[in-house]
């Protein structure tokens, strides 16, 4: 069972050990963090937590009965009610319907929470499992796009259609 909690300073040696653990996995399908974003991981969570407090972002973490973080679900670029979807979820946790469970909590926390209006979110056109994750959360597929140098697609989910 995983439970969604809003990222905080205790939750850091657990999200770096998750980072850590599914890097490799990670990069197969998402740009890499760089080997930085792992040395100055303290530093940078701190950061975070300053903007997450500002408004600015809004960080969650999937954690087990244990405290390990199984997945992340994020909303980045808080601007005029609408914000970027962000999510990841462990190697050894996918496909049991974590992403989809946690997107849908986020994006009601999104509306009935932080006062969202609507969400988008981008993905490889390989990706065929978030693709499939954004398309039963309700988000809506509004074009094609280069994605790190590949064919992407962009989504959009207006947050008023509560039943999603």
């Amino acid at each position: 069972m995983a439970v969604l909690e809003r990222l905080r300073s205790d939750h850091a040696p657990a999200l770096l050990a998750f980072e850590r653990r599914n890097r490799a996995y990670f990069a197969a399908s998402i740009p890499d963090r760089g080997d930085d974003f792992f040395t100055g991981f303290d530093v940078r969570h701190a950061e975070l937590l300053a903007e997450q407090a500002s408004g600015m972002h809004h960080f969650h973490v999937l954690v087990d009965t244990d405290g390990a973080v199984l997945g992340r679900v994020n909303l980045v670029g808080v601007v005029d009610g609408s914000a970027e979807l962000g999510y990841r979820i462990a190697e050894h946790a996918a496909g049991r319907g974590l992403a989809t469970s946690g997107v849908r909590e986020v994006c009601a926390l999104a509306r009935e929470e932080y006062g969202l209006t609507a969400l988008r979110a981008e993905t490889t056109v390989d990706n065929t499992g978030s693709r499939a994750v954004l398309a039963r959360t309700g988000f809506v597929e509004t074009g094609p796009i280069r994605l790190v140098g590949r064919p992407g697609l962009r989504f959009t989910r207006d947050l008023a259609d509560a039943r999603r």
